[in-house]
C-alpha cells in the first residue's frame, strides 16, 4: 500500500492536537516540537512545529536558538543564531512562544557585547532586568517632534556646512578606505560631556578593526557613555542580520526614557550582504533588479525608528549614522540609492579628495543635510551662509583653470579664497574642534583674513585663530554660543577683533 503524503500530514496534525488537548485538560502548557531535517550554512530546515509564527524564536539543542523565517506548509526555514556545526539532522527543535529579544539598560553602558547580549570584553555577565524585542514598531508621526537641536561632530566641515541634528538620520557613504568609520568614531568621541549616549554597532567587521575602535574609545574616555555591539565577519549570517535591530532596541530604551542617543551602523553593506545570503539559502524569490524583493524594507524599518520624540513622551532622540560602502564611486547603485531615499541627508566621502590628502574627504557638492540650518546653532548661520556657495564656485573655476584658461582678477580671488576654505576644513583624524573654536575660524574665513597669507601657512594660522577664543576671557559669550542664542553685534565684533589681532601677529612673524 502506497502512503499518501496528505494522509500522513493529517495524521501528524491530529496527533499533535490530541496531545495538546490532554496537556490543556491537565493544566499544562503544550510544547510543540519538530525535527531538524537539514542544516546548512546557518540555515536549518525543520519539519513539524505546525503552530510556529513568523519571527518566533525556536530552541535547538546545545543552547542554540534560531528565528523562524520561512513558514512553508511542509517545513520551517530557521535562521540560526549560534554555531550550527554543533547541530545535525534528527535533532529536536521546540517553539518558545516569543520573538527574539535582547537585554537593555544601564548595565550595557561601557560594555562590548554580541547581538544576543553576551559579553565579549571578559568582564563577566551583563545583568539587565529588562528585555525588548529586536523588531519594534517605529514611533507614529504624531509622536515625533521637529529636529531642531544640533548634534556636534567636532568636524568643522560637517558642523558648518552639513549639520546633523538630534533625531536625524545622516548617511555616510563612500568607497572603501575613505575614512567613513573615522567620521562616525569622531562624532562619538565628540559627545563627551554633552549628555549623549552612544551605540556603536559593528556588522561583519574584522576583529582587528573592532579592537582598534574599542581601544580608541577607551583611550579617549568614550566608553563611559558608549555601548559597543559586535559581529565579526566569521559570525553566522543570522547574527549579522539581527545586529542592527538589537542595537536599535538597546538605544530605544534610553530614548524612551528621555535621553539623547547616537547610533552608528558600521556598516549596512555587510548587513545587506548577510540578508541576501540568508535569502539565497532560503530560496526566497527575487524582485525587480533587487534580491531579495524586500531588501528596501530591510533598512527602511530599521532607520524609521530613529527620531526625536515629543516632550510629552520624554523628548528623547535617536540619531542614526548609517555607513554604506560604494563600488567605484557609484552612488546610484541599488543599495546606496535605497539608503539615500530613506535617510535625511548624506555625507559623501570622495576617494579623489582622500588621495589628495584632503581629510576628512567630504565632497561638499555631493553632501547634503535635509534638515539643514534648522539643526544648527544660531551663531553658525551668520558666518556659513555664503561658504558653501563660495566653495562650489571655487571648485568649478578650479577645474577650468586646470585647462590653462586665463582668468580675470575676480575669478582669481574666488580661487584664492576657495583654496583657503579647503585648507581650513582639513582636520587630522580624531582631532576635534569645539563650537567656539570653529566659530573663530569661520568668522576669520568669512572676513577673508586668511586670503593674504601663503597657502602653506594657512593651517598653522587657523590653529592659532581657533585657540584665540581663550583670549576673549568672556564666559558669558561662550555660554550664549553653546546655549544657541543669537550673537549681538558687539559679540560679533569682539570675536573679529581678536581674530584680526592674531592674524596680524601671525603675519608679522612671517
Amino acid at each position: 500500500m502506497i502512503n499518501n503524503p496528505l494522509n500522513t500530514a493529517l495524521d501528524n496534525a491530529l496527533s499533535t492536537i490530541r496531545k495538546s488537548t490532554k496537556l490543556y485538560s491537565a493544566g499544562l502548557k503544550p510544547v510543540e516540537s519538530g525535527v531538524i531535517t537539514t542544516v546548512l550554512n546557518g540555515i536549518a530546515k525543520i519539519s513539524g512545529l505546525p503552530g510556529v509564527e513568523f519571527d518566533e524564536l525556536v530552541k535547538l539543542p546545545k543552547d542554540i536558538y534560531g528565528i523562524a523565517f520561512n513558514i512553508d506548509p511542509d517545513e520551517i526555514g530557521v535562521v540560526l543564531l549560534g554555531d550550527y556545526s554543533k547541530l545535525q539532522a534528527g535533532d529536536k527543535a521546540e517553539r518558545t512562544g516569543r520573538v527574539m529579544d535582547v537585554p537593555v539598560g544601564e548595565a550595557l553602558i561601557g560594555r562590548v557585547i554580541d547581538p544576543l547580549g553576551r559579553p565579549l570584553d571578559g568582564r563577566g555577565p551583563v545583568h539587565c532586568s529588562v528585555r525588548l524585542p529586536i523588531e519594534r514598531m517605529a514611533p507614529n508621526i504624531m509622536d515625533r517632534a521637529p529636529v531642531t537641536e544640533p548634534l556636534q561632530t567636532g568636524i568643522m566641515v560637517i558642523d558648518a556646512l552639513i549639520p546633523v541634528g538630534r533625531g536625524q538620520r545622516e548617511l555616510i557613504l563612500g568607497d572603501r578606505q575613505t575614512g567613513k568609520s573615522a567620521v562616525a568614531i569622531s562624532t562619538i568621541l565628540n559627545q563627551r560631556g554633552k549628555h549623549v549616549l552612544c551605540v556603536y554597532c559593528a556588522i561583519g567587521q574584522r576583529a582587528s578593526a573592532v579592537a582598534k575602535v574599542v581601544a580608541e574609545l577607551r583611550e579617549k574616555g568614550a566608553m563611559e557613555y558608549t555601548i559597543v555591539l559586535v559581529t565579526e565577519g566569521n559570525d553566522p549570517s543570522g547574527l549579522q542580520y539581527i545586529a542592527p535591530y538589537a542595537a536599535t532596541s538597546m538605544a530605544e530604551y534610553f530614548m524612551e526614557r528621555g535621553d539623547d542617543v547616537l547610533i552608528v551602523y558600521d556598516d549596512l553593506t555587510n548587513h545587506a550582504g548577510a540578508y541576501r545570503e540568508l535569502s539565497l539559502l532560503l530560496k526566497r524569490a527575487p524582485g525587480r533588479e533587487a534580491f531579495p524583493g524586500d531588501i528596501f524594507y530591510l533598512h527602511s524599518r530599521l532607520l524609521e525608528r530613529s527620531t526625536h520624540l515629543r516632550d510629552e513622551l520624554g523628548g528623547g532622540s535617536l540619531t542614526a549614522l548609517p555607513i554604506i560602502e560604494t563600488q567605484a564611486q557609484n552612488i546610484s547603485a541599488y543599495i546606496p540609492t535605497n539608503l539615500i531615499s530613506i535617510t535625511d541627508g548624506q555625507l559623501y566621502l570622495s576617494p579623489a579628495l582622500f588621495e589628495l590628502g584632503i581629510l576628512p574627504a567630504v565632497d561638499i557638492a555631493k553632501s547634503v543635510s535635509r534638515v539643514g540650518g534648522k539643526a544648527q546653532l544660531t551663531a553658525y548661520r551668520s558666518v556659513t551662509s555664503s561658504l558653501k556657495l563660495d566653495y562650489v564656485q571655487f571648485e568649478e573655476l578650479e577645474s577650468f583653470s586646470r585647462f590653462g584658461m586665463r582668468l580675470d582678477e575676480a575669478s582669481r580671488k574666488i580661487i584664492n579664497h576657495g583654496e583657503r576654505i579647503r585648507e581650513c576644513f582639513k582636520q587630522d583624524e580624531f582631532f576635534l574642534l569645539s563650537v567656539t573654536e570653529q566659530l573663530m575660524v569661520l568668522l576669520a574665513l568669512a572676513e577673508g583674513y586668511f586670503d593674504t597669507i601663503e597657502l602653506k601657512d594657512v593651517h598653522r594660522a587657523m590653529m592659532q585663530v581657533s585657540k584665540s577664543i581663550l583670549e576673549l576671557a568672556n564666559a558669558d559669550l561662550v555660554e550664549r554660543i553653546v546655549e544657541n542664542k543669537k550673537l549681538s553685534t558687539p559679540d560679533h565684533n569682539a570675536m573679529l577683533q581678536v581674530a584680526n589681532l592674531v592674524m596680524q601677529h601671525f603675519r608679522d612673524k612671517q
